[in-house]
């Protein structure tokens, strides 16, 4: 659990470090942390290779990893869920893209959050379908959905999909009992489907907040896909694995038809690392989000005490949402590139007024933004 630990990872080709590869730019943008994984999942991963055969391994006959999950969503968000409303796929993006296909006709709009990341934001072009955005705001000092556009988005009959981010990427926030239930109310009498991005939830940092997950809302169970996984949480992106809880067997079905020929099945080690972490790592689990609650608070006052900068202090996730737009500067990517910082650019977003700062990383990375945002 030393999440001080400074791990090179220029050498083993990392999507983050690749970016800035011989500059001398801080990568703090895609996310993933900087954090090594639980020894339990270190453990688990040489067990399996140790073994030796790599052979196929169909996930839903996997009693473990499946047993693991109903574990993980019981005792840590109070979803009572059955195994069988599992559906195992490579990542949350292969996932809504197969929404897009499972619960859309050609000619179809999609409700899509913004600002979101890009792959998101993508995902109903790829499928000859309308994007329809609903903006977030802010109140009461948080970021939330504008419910007033979501509501006339729903109203409109050619609108069948709404994706959803929550926690919501970039900005953090984690809506209430309250918005979700707004939700699945429009959702029902709009006859929308809900895809819920969850991929965030277990990374909750404010005290007194929870993460509800879309699918247990009693008028959601029938019209929803939540998608959730390991990997955000634990740091293994890379290993290909999420899933899907679809209680709904019709819904269900659709969904797996469409993803049949096109998604392959996740991957055995990312099968292997998600029991280990969802089995053997809540105490690391707890180490780190309040590590990630100390990396938060100085963030948030790096970034206070930067002229033109602001930002809201997110209640989830590892990600800072900054606004950029004080900067005497029309290129805020440029400017902190240019101070030796490598934020996501807003504009990737929808919002080119801001940046995205990944604080999942060790305070010494944090030393390094404050120093180089003074120069």
């Amino acid at each position: 659990m030393d999440f001080d630990r400074i791990i090179d990872r220029r050498s083993n080709q990392s999507f983050k470090w690749q970016k800035y590869a011989g500059k001398d730019i801080l990568p703090m943008w895609v996310a993933d942390t900087e954090f090594a994984c639980a020894q339990p999942i270190l453990d688990a991963l040489h067990e399996r290779i140790d073994h030796g055969p790599l052979g196929y391994h169909l996930p839903v006959q996997q009693t473990g990893v499946n047993q693991a999950v109903v574990r993980w969503l019981r005792d840590k968000h109070d979803w009572d869920i059955r195994p069988e409303w599992i559906v195992w796929t490579p990542g949350v993006v292969p996932a809504f893209n197969v929404a897009c296909r499972a619960y859309c006709q050609p000619g179809d709009k999609v409700i899509v959050q913004t600002p979101n990341y890009p792959p998101l934001l993508a995902a109903p072009a790829l499928h000859g379908l309308t994007r329809v955005d609903v903006p977030s705001v802010v109140e009461a000092g948080r970021w939330t959905l504008d419910f007033a556009a979501l509501e006339a988005a729903m109203a409109d009959p050619k609108c069948t999909l709404f994706i959803l981010c929550n926690p919501m990427n970039p900005v953090g926030s984690v809506l209430t009992a309250q918005e979700l239930s707004h939700i699945a109310r429009l959702c029902e009498q709009h006859d929308v489907m809900l895809c819920s991005d969850e991929i965030h939830c277990d990374l909750i940092l404010e005290p007194g907040v929870r993460h509800l997950p879309a699918g247990k809302q009693p008028a959601l169970a029938g019209r929803s896909v939540t998608l959730m996984a390991a990997s955000k949480t634990f740091n293994i992106a890379g290993l290909g694995t999420s899933f899907a809880i679809i209680p709904d067997s019709r819904i269900r079905q659709r969904f797996e038809s469409a993803a049949k020929g096109l998604v392959p099945w996740a991957n055995l080690m990312g099968l292997v690392a998600t029991e280990a972490a969802f089995t053997q790592c809540d105490d690391w689990l707890e180490a780190q989000l309040q590590y990630l609650r100390e990396n938060r608070t100085r963030v948030t006052d790096i970034i206070d005490e930067h002229p033109g900068l602001q930002m809201i202090t997110p209640p989830a996730t590892f990600l800072a949402w900054v606004d950029a737009s004080g900067l005497d500067s029309d290129d805020p990517q440029g400017y902190f590139e240019q101070r030796g910082i490598g934020p996501s650019p807003g504009k990737d977003f929808g919002a080119p007024d801001f940046v995205r700062i990944n604080f999942g990383c060790p305070k010494a990375h944090l030393d390094t933004l404050a120093q180089r945002l003074k120069t």
